[in-house]
């Protein structure tokens, strides 16, 4: 079997990679964070010891996976974010390099500026707040440094379960399994949700088919914060107990003060082009992740 070190693999999108990808290859898994018991320990912001690790597996691939997602946290902590979202992919574009594997990268749908509404994989980015540049930077040094790579850009990621999921469904989720039956949402957000075993497995795609380059990755249908909220009340079954208010941004500002795109909505252009697109449609994802990863809730 071929091998992959993936760096990263900490969170949500580590957990999907590591189970699409087990029975097929053979992994080398890593992260600061040390939260399951198929990952070892590495700061891939630590040139050297990150480098000694992958030299030594000797990997057929690089999958460089993690980074600081929390946009308040990026905004009040710019250097330890550029260390960590930028340089460390510095550092794996040198690794890749040096044994002469391919990497891949995870880009993001928040380096556009939402201006236009929506982006194929070719509309240039415009970051509007340090989480986005970094994230942009990281892309571009890839971009402009490597022959064989595969960076995919993620928009509203969704899966990982309570422990792992710090992004939107779970906020949702906790405020209902903590009694709310008032929810609170924002009706100016466009996106599109990106479930992690989905993109995990349009990755083995592109890497199985060496199909190189930078792609778009996210469900089908384009929809907003608010239609997400609508789904998983009724995914619950708990329209008749629980209340969506809507709101603006301008009600979370104190509490999400970093600048956010009014819309993150991405096309999958390449990936349609190629005919292998098999991003399924958000609804179905968000329900089969609800089912698979909340059953208690249900």
């Amino acid at each position: 079997m071929k091998k992959i070190y993936i760096a990263g693999a900490g969170g949500m999108l580590g957990e999907a990679f590591y189970a699409q990808f087990k029975s097929n290859y053979e992994l080398l898994c890593t992260d600061i964070d040390v939260n399951s018991n198929w990952l070892e320990f590495c700061d891939f912001r630590n040139y050297e010891e990150y480098r000694r690790q992958v030299v030594e597996y000797k990997p057929d691939y690089l999958f460089h996976l993690g980074a600081h997602t929390d946009l308040e946290y990026c905004e009040l902590h710019p250097d330890d974010t550029y260390a960590t979202n930028t340089m460390a992919v510095e550092n794996a574009v040198y690794i890749a390099n040096e044994l002469d594997i391919p990497l891949l990268y995870i880009s993001t749908a928040g380096i556009f500026d939402g201006a236009k509404g929506q982006y194929d994989d070719w509309d240039r980015p415009n970051p509007i707040c340090i989480y986005a540049r970094s994230k942009y930077l990281g892309e571009e040094f890839v971009i402009q440094n490597m022959h064989k790579y595969f960076t995919c850009r993620a928009g509203w990621m969704m899966g990982g379960g309570p422990d792992k999921d710090k992004k939107f469904v779970n906020k949702i989720m906790k405020q209902i399994k903590g009694g709310n039956t008032k929810l609170k949402i924002v009706n100016d957000k466009f996106g599109t949700p990106t479930y992690t075993h989905d993109f995990a497995r349009n990755v083995k795609i592109l890497i199985e088919q060496g199909y190189h380059g930078l792609y778009n990755m996210v469900c089908d249908g384009m929809t907003s914060r608010l239609d997400v909220a609508k789904e998983i009340v009724e995914a619950l079954g708990l329209n008749s107990k629980i209340t969506i208010d809507v709101v603006s941004s301008e009600y979370f500002k104190k509490e999400y003060f970093a600048p956010r795109p009014s819309s993150e909505q991405l096309i999958n252009k390449k990936l349609q082009l190629r005919e292998i697109n098999i991003m399924r449609d958000w609804r179905t994802c968000l329900r089969e992740y609800l089912q698979n990863y909340y059953t208690d809730y249900l």
